[in-house]
């Protein structure tokens, strides 16, 4: 039997957990323990959908904001129709491969080997011919994560047919094998698909040399995505916000120029931009002139509410929390803002669509390492981001690990990271209790 935790439909527990988290932010770890539809179970092991999947073993499997929202109710119904239930969470994952995997070029993974996934369920995962996006490389992006002989599932962790990485034993793809090299430890390989993501950030941030950028939020979101900025983009400049000690302290070590506290924000950036700042009659401050690129790693009303509102005319705002609330969009009318949605990442590079034979060409733009400069080598999101993973200061960052047997205490402990000193608290499912 496989044990795992599973997250059930229950329409009151979901609603219950989302009052709980929204009126009562201190009792956010309460309403994810008692009153979230989430249980632990024991299963068999979850079934090979067809040809070219393969059985994990997850060693360590992260929490990160996405799983929190769900957990708690704060997630969109936008999502509804995405995911399938019962799900097994866990899309940040290192594990062992339970038997032999041959890829199509014929690179052969033995079993025993560790492996991070990318959990993104696209047209290759779903056995059918790729869509525009997939061909692209854009697995982002990919319009089929309903359809195939898979349940319907934007990502591993989301999908009841794979499982997912809170559990001792989970399914995947022959296509989201990513090898793991034998120095880099679980502890930091564990973070590689939140730097996939975060280096997916960076390119759609589309910084130019000499641009000033601002990153709202210092969680692990806005932290793995300093390191990006700071490693594949020519900025000249890099503002990040930090609520607390801990966040402090790692943002500058982690490459910031300067670091502010949220309520300093405008006023930081309007010091150094030597923005004008505007006071309406109603509604907060807001400044004529400011950064060229804001980027939302929290993904709350007031931080979107904050970059839209220091970011130059013609600037650019790009939305990588996970997004929550209502905002006044007036600034994005008036100042002619881009606004720039990013999720996941692009785990492969462009491929040529059928029938073609040489390189497929991309939208300028538009590819997976769009905007990004670094090794040539490596071109994906996840290549850069094990580069990252490898070279980066990220000891230390995984703050705490739990067996599955305290998911209670260990959403606690995700749910309150920031105020703990905390930055990316993981599962290790193979731990006893």
């Amino acid at each position: 039997m496989t044990r795992g935790l599973e997250l059930y439909r229950s329409m009151p527990r979901y609603a219950a957990a989302r009052v709980l988290s929204s009126r009562v932010p201190s009792l956010a770890g309460a309403a994810a323990t008692s009153a979230a539809p989430l249980r632990l179970v024991d299963r068999g092991d979850p079934a090979l959908p067809g040809r070219g999947w393969v059985t994990v073993r997850p060693s360590l499997a992260g929490i990160c904001g996405s799983d929190l929202a769900t957990v708690t109710g704060q997630s969109s119904f936008y999502f509804s129709p995405l995911v399938s239930m019962p799900f097994t969470p866990g899309h940040e994952v290192v594990g062992t491969l339970q038997s032999d995997a041959v890829l199509a070029d014929g690179t052969v993974y033995r079993a025993g080997s560790r492996v991070v996934i990318d959990p993104v369920l696209g047209c290759e995962a779903r056995g059918l011919d790729p869509c525009v996006n997939c061909v692209a490389g854009l697995t982002s992006r990919c319009d089929r994560v309903t359809v195939g002989h898979l349940s319907p599932g934007l990502q591993t962790g989301y999908c009841k047919d794979t499982g997912g990485g809170w559990s001792r034993a989970m399914v995947a793809h022959l296509s989201q094998l990513h090898p793991v090299p034998g120095d880099l430890p679980d502890e930091r390989a564990v973070l590689v698909e939140p730097l996939a993501t975060a280096v997916h950030t960076a390119g759609r941030a589309r910084v130019a040399a000499g641009d000033r950028v601002l990153v709202i939020g210092s969680g692990a979101v806005g932290l793995f995505t300093l390191l990006a900025l700071r490693a594949y983009t020519p900025a000249a400049h890099i503002t990040v916000v930090a609520k607390h000690r801990r966040q402090v302290e790692l943002a500058r070590a982690f490459g910031a120029d300067e670091v502010l506290s949220p309520s300093d924000a405008l006023g930081g950036v309007r010091r150094a931009t030597r923005a004008l700042r505007a006071e309406p009659e109603l509604g907060g401050p807001y400044l004529l002139g400011g950064v060229d690129v804001a980027v939302d790693c929290a993904g709350s009303a007031s931080s979107l509410s904050t970059a839209l509102r220091v970011t130059r005319a013609g600037g650019r705002v790009v939305l990588s929390g996970v997004p929550s609330g209502s905002v006044d969009l007036t600034p994005l009318w008036y100042r002619e803002l881009e606004l720039v949605g990013t999720y996941a990442s692009s785990g492969r590079t462009g491929r040529p669509a059928a029938g073609e034979d040489g390189p497929l060409r991309e939208p300028a733009g538009a590819g997976p390492a769009a905007g990004l400069d670094g090794d040539g080598g490596a071109r994906s999101d996840f290549g850069r981001a094990f580069a990252l993973a490898a070279s980066a200061p990220l000891d230390g960052v995984v703050s705490a690990v739990y067996p599955l047997a305290r998911w209670r205490e260990a959403l606690d402990h995700a749910l309150s990271a920031g105020r703990l000193g905390a930055v990316k608290i993981a599962f290790d499912p193979t731990m006893s209790a």
